[in-house]
């Protein structure tokens, strides 16, 4: 046995182990069914003890850890799976909610419907689609897509990463690059469909890799062009792209974002004093139960989820004159993100992810930070997830809740002294934001369901982590030949930033006063004027019109032919006659410019709109199809939205479309400053007046005196 094979296993050795490690601290080590849920669901300090109760108490409740024990019991004695219960993978587990009226009718107290879970499983190949009772133990099988795969689990992810790592015709090409294959880093990318007989036959992942040396950024290291097609359950390297043997891996210095390393630099700072609000007599929000959130007459649920991330679930906001509890959102979430990026190349071609869909929104959600991530007095709360081998793990602090005073306004009217009334009445604007990040390897996603106590709630997202680059032989734009496209902009020496999309479609099942919706389109259009009977030659006129089927409701923004649309309650109205509503008030709007059938756009077609209406279907949730993975685009919210079918005064979801479109620039570099952008559910004749009218002024006795400290 040689010196060069001894290296080459022990090389191979260190990385299994370090990405072991890295694998057990990502899933924050499965729980043993033995041990006690009460000892491992306590928050260290600064955090509060978690919030996860060890029994469901409403009928929203997401699955327990000895909910999640149990269903792994009840399907690993199937005489289908027990056979050989140790290939039977967990892809997807969560709650089979109650219907919705069910949910409804139910009030505290009340005992808790028959508790119900979806599964997506993997038992020799084959994906299953389940249903289980817990309480009988019942198991039913639900029908499958047409195509595709389920979500990724971790364990996919890790092991097809550490694949490439034992064939030796990839390690040569690592070698040749000037890479030690200890300084390896490597990634699974999802690969996409593209219409290859091999792609309906055998599930597959692209790995590409990065040298680690010199910097905790490994991102701006790429080994550029060397691409490893694996098959993910064979782990079998079944082909390997090496194009870019010409270009330098990029220089370490300058890429490393962590402040202790940044400390040392020379590079001056702009320093700013600490900053914290605080609130002596504590917040004003209560969770109760765990899941059931209280403010400032809002009443809604909140929960973690492995797909979506977060689920904000029957919020209901309180009339300020009648103090009635009044439906507003049955469920909101994001359905699915579309990140193509915009390199028809081979390294990058594939580059058209699917996060919630093919890796799992919530999975990639890391604890969040205390004073950074969220402030001082944010209440934090954990998810429970199943492995691949059924059992639950616990993701720490994924959401926070907190309320949020930025000197922001509510309201304000100051009088003119010319008209004698010294008037000065302002309001300040507190709001209550639940929130999570997740790291989808490179890109961090900030979401945010902002609460406002005037009835909005404001839907926002942070693009904020690391760019994914592609390595470049120029260090200067001059060197580039003038009729080359770059696919991108220069940030660094050898470094690119490609050009690429951001699409995240929401989910919003709207129930104002009730389920029974309709979508109006409020058309706003220049009119001529009668010249003998005004000097105005034209004024805006609001027309409005009631889409009657999901095609009328399909809205492609347009600046010059402008809308508002809401969402109304026919059958309720004000004192005076309108219909309540709520409106969507559009931002993110850049929408998507691929060929319509372009491979990653038809997968993608729910982008194809910035709004979509549809009848509410338990079994149209994700827009991008149940099963996304390697699909062909035959089970989508454009798909689904062809049929056409009746939506006035019908049971509706509204789908909403934020669009980012990425040219990097050089402030990117090595880590992005966050980007954002929102979009508002703003009530319309919903309330008899301002609801906020009543609401109280800050005075400076109700307020602690800080002492700042001494300053030279």
């Amino acid at each position: 046995m040689n010196s060069s094979f001894l290296s080459h296993i022990l090389c191979f050795s260190l990385c299994l182990f370090l990405l072991l490690l890295f694998t057990l601290s990502w899933l924050q080590t499965p729980i043993p069914p033995s041990t006690s849920p009460d000892h491992l669901l306590t928050h260290p300090k600064p955090t509060q003890a978690s919030s996860l109760p060890s029994t469901p108490s409403h009928p929203l409740d997401p699955l327990t850890i000895s909910e999640i024990t149990t269903i792994r019991s009840i399907l690993i004695s199937q005489p289908h799976f027990s056979s050989s219960p140790s290939s039977l993978i967990f892809h997807s587990l969560s709650l089979d909610p109650p219907d919705k009226d069910v949910v409804l009718s139910w009030s505290s107290g009340d005992p808790l419907p028959p508790r119900r879970a979806s599964a997506v499983v993997r038992f020799n190949g084959q994906a299953h689609s389940l249903s289980i009772d817990l309480s009988t133990g019942t198991v039913s099988s639900l029908p499958n897509p047409v195509s595709g795969f389920p979500t990724m689990t971790i364990e996919d992810m890790t092991s097809s990463a550490l694949a490439p790592l034992s064939d030796p015709a990839f390690n040569r090409s690592v070698i040749a690059r000037g890479v030690r294959t200890s300084d390896l880093a490597c990634l699974p990318v999802s690969s996409g469909w593209f219409g290859r007989e091999i792609e309906n036959k055998r599930r597959l992942i692209k790995v590409q890799c990065y040298s680690i040396e010199g910097t905790a950024n490994f991102y701006m290291r790429p080994i550029e062009g060397l691409t490893v097609l694996v098959d993910m359950d064979t782990k079998e390297v079944v082909e390997i792209t090496d194009e870019g043997g010409n270009i330098p891996i990029p220089k370490s210095a300058g890429t490393d974002y962590r402040y202790d390393e940044l400390r040392g630099s020379s590079e001056k700072g702009r320093p700013l004093r600490p900053i914290s609000i605080e609130q002596p007599e504590g917040p004003s929000f209560e969770v109760v139960d765990g899941h059931r959130v209280k403010w400032a007459g809002w009443e809604f649920h909140l929960k973690a989820d492995a797909r979506a991330g977060l689920v904000v679930s029957a919020a209901t906001v309180a009339d300020p004159i009648t103090g009635k509890r009044r439906s507003m959102l049955y469920k909101g979430f994001a359905s699915e993100l579309f990140v193509p990026y915009m390199d028809p190349t081979d390294a990058w071609y594939f580059k058209t992810y699917m996060d919630a869909g093919e890796y799992g929104f919530g999975l990639q959600a890391m604890p969040l930070v205390p004073l950074n991530d969220c402030p001082r007095n944010a209440y934090y709360m954990d998810g429970t997830f199943v492995a691949a081998d059924g059992r639950p793990y616990v993701r720490k602090n994924m959401i926070c809740l907190y309320e949020s005073y930025a000197g922001d306004i509510g309201w304000r009217h100051s009088e003119s002294p010319i008209t004698g009334l010294e008037i000065r009445e302002v309001r300040p604007k507190v709001t209550l934001v639940a929130r999570m990040a997740a790291s989808v390897a490179n890109y961090d996603y900030i979401v945010d369901w902002e609460f406002q106590t005037d009835g909005i709630i404001r839907v926002k997202v942070g693009l904020s982590g690391i760019l994914m680059v592609k390595g470049s032989p120029y260090t200067h734009i001059t060197q580039f030949p003038s009729k080359q496209d770059t696919y991108g902009t220069l940030l660094s020496e050898n470094i690119i930033g490609v050009i690429h999309d951001h699409f995240i479609t929401f989910h919003l099942d709207l129930d104002i006063d009730g389920a029974n919706n309709s979508f109006v389109k409020v058309q706003l259009s220049r009119q001529g004027t009668d010249s003998d009977a005004t000097p105005r030659r034209s004024y805006l006129k609001a027309t409005r019109h009631i889409a009657q089927t999901e095609k009328e409701a399909q809205i492609k923004l347009k600046l010059y032919e402008p809308y508002e649309f809401h969402v109304i309650n026919s059958d309720k109205t004000t004192r005076v006659g309108n219909p309540v509503g709520y409106k969507v008030v559009p931002a993110g709007t850049a929408a998507a410019l691929l060929d319509l059938k372009d491979p990653p756009q038809i997968r993608g077609a729910f982008t194809n709109n910035q709004i979509w209406v549809t009848p509410r279907d338990k079994k149209e949730e994700w827009a991008g199809g149940l099963f996304v993975y390697q699909n062909k685009g035959e089970d989508t919210l454009a798909v689904w939205s062809e049929r056409d079918r009746p939506i006035e005064n019908k049971d509706i979801v509204l789908w909403y479309t934020l669009g980012f479109h990425h040219i990097p620039c050089q402030e990117d570099f090595p880590i992005m400053p966050i980007v954002s952008s929102s979009f508002d559910l703003k009530p319309v004749n919903f309330f008899e007046r301002n609801p906020i009218l009543n609401s109280a002024p800050n005075l400076e006795k109700d307020l602690p005196v800080c002492t700042a400290a001494a300053s030279s």
